[in-house]
């Protein structure tokens, strides 16, 4: 017997978004000094959430300043009392999670089902963690007394725009340092959710702010003498870019760019388990992971067996609207990124590899894209070299356990990979081997606010999450 399909929506109802938003200085939403706005839309339709204010060189100069009022006092607190209001937030967002959910699926285009079940509970551990940390940063091991930097300056991008936010505020905060953030053009408005969480928390004015605007915005907010701190999550370019605006300013840097990760599947492997894996890693959120597993390497032995069994399972894969809790794929979210997706998929096909794609009806309007997958891929070709940031896997092939590691490291990336195996030994031999900042073993795509985050090579510097994550905001 086989069952109709039934959409299962979630209510927009729980979400108010308003008409216009401000950019939040000093505790308050107020208008950019210039009177400049933007539309953020829903990708999934393209329809107009709202207006919002751009931030610009005097928006910025304010909140700057407004956090560096906040920094003196709010650093003075014992760190039992700045823990207190992480747990009070913490707990907001627990409270307001079903509210979050669906603002993040419609702004971002993620699946309901992702934004409730990962990046929600994500959300609040990161503040519950680090709340925790606030009165024992003595005992972290950056030294018995360890001082905060000053004002960070943050710049988050638009694949996990909450989830990026509690990354880098929850331990700033924790540290005893105020903030400036500056969240993606594309997904603003959790970060100014964020604000009136804040604000409900009754956090010290000043002592958060969130700048809305574009990469000018941003990149002004990283070039200001008054940020002490610089944190960045999204491209390698921007990166670099940000890199040689700090070169010789004294500011502190970390750095968590780009991916080109690869999934290794031995021919010991539970084909099933790692099937599962294999699908989450690249099409979790659309494949808008920086650790997104885009390279398979299988070995050869096996290689028909787990692409049979993966195309079986891609067929299953449901695309269409976030807010239904059935989907699995949701939108692209931009048409700028769809762009680049469909561009780098016509050079795959273009260059030799074979392409496949499940028999799938994507919607009229808004911004989508099949899951994908190539074959006959070679490391010279563009798909398996350059992130993509989409439903797109490349396929490549190896022989013995050597070959894995020679192609894994073929890269300019090293954020992280994934093993698949049933021999434990093999396992911690290919750790110790990929240069990979974050390697899972017969898993993919799983985090924990105890435990660091962070690449290698192009994939930039430092760690976020974990004791390690302290040390980015910390004086040591």
């Amino acid at each position: 017997m086989t069952f109709a399909y039934a959409p299962a929506l979630e209510s927009r109802a729980v979400v108010d978004i308003a008409p216009a938003y401000g950019l939040f200085i000093d505790g308050e939403f107020r208008e950019a000094a210039d009177g400049k706005v933007f539309t953020s839309i829903s990708p999934s339709s393209e329809e107009v959430l709202c207006e919002v204010a751009h931030g610009g060189s005097k928006d910025i100069d304010t909140a700057v300043r407004a956090a560096r009022r906040a920094y003196s006092t709010w650093s003075a607190l014992p760190g039992a009392e700045r823990g207190k209001y992480l747990f009070r937030i913490a707990r907001i967002i627990q409270e307001r999670s079903r509210e979050l959910a669906v603002l993040e699926s419609l702004d971002n285009g993620k699946p309901i089902r992702e934004s409730r079940d990962v990046d929600l509970p994500l959300v609040a551990a990161h503040f519950f963690y680090y709340a925790g940390w606030a009165d024992k940063l003595s005992y972290a091991g950056w030294g018995p007394d360890p001082k905060p930097l000053g004002v960070a300056g943050q710049v988050i991008p638009w694949n996990f725009p909450l989830l990026m936010l509690a990354w880098k505020i929850a331990p700033a905060l924790a540290c005893g340092n105020t903030v400036v953030l500056k969240p993606a053009e594309t997904t603003p408005l959790s970060a100014l959710f964020f604000a009136d969480i804040c604000r409900q928390a009754a956090l010290p004015k000043g002592v958060v702010n969130i700048l809305t605007g574009d990469g000018s915005t941003g990149a002004e907010l990283v070039a200001h003498p008054g940020i002490d701190k610089v944190a960045f999550t999204g491209s390698t370019e921007v990166g670099k870019a940000i890199a040689r605006t700090v070169a010789g300013t004294g500011k502190k840097l970390t750095l968590e760019l780009g991916g080109k990760a690869a999934n290794i599947v031995f021919d010991d492997a539970p084909v099933d388990q790692a099937v599962e894996g294999i699908v989450g890693g690249i099409f979790f959120n659309q494949g808008h992971v920086c650790c997104a597993g885009s390279r398979l390497l299988v070995q050869e032995s096996v290689a028909d067996e787990v692409l049979d069994a993966l195309k079986r399972r891609m067929g299953t894969l449901r695309v269409g609207n976030p807010l239904d809790k059935n989907t699995d794929i949701g939108a692209i979210n931009s048409a700028e990124q769809l762009a680049r997706i469909t561009a780098l998929a016509a050079d795959g096909e273009a260059e030799g590899a074979e392409r496949w794609a499940p028999a799938c009806q994507l919607p009229s309007t808004g911004f989508w894209f099949a899951p994908t997958l190539f074959t006959g891929v070679t490391q010279a070709h563009r798909i398996a070299r350059e992130e993509i940031f989409g439903p797109v896997l490349s396929v490549l092939t190896f022989r013995t356990p050597d070959e894995a590691v020679q192609k894994a490291n073929n890269t300019p990336y090293g954020l992280s990979a994934g093993v698949w195996t049933e021999k434990g030994s093999r396992i911690l031999w290919m750790a110790d081997k990929l240069r990979a900042g974050v390697v899972w073993a017969n898993t993919f795509n799983k985090f924990d606010p105890a435990s660091p985050f962070g690449g290698f090579k192009e994939s930039g510097f430092g760690r976020e999450g974990g004791r390690h994550g302290l040390e980015a905001y910390l004086n040591v």
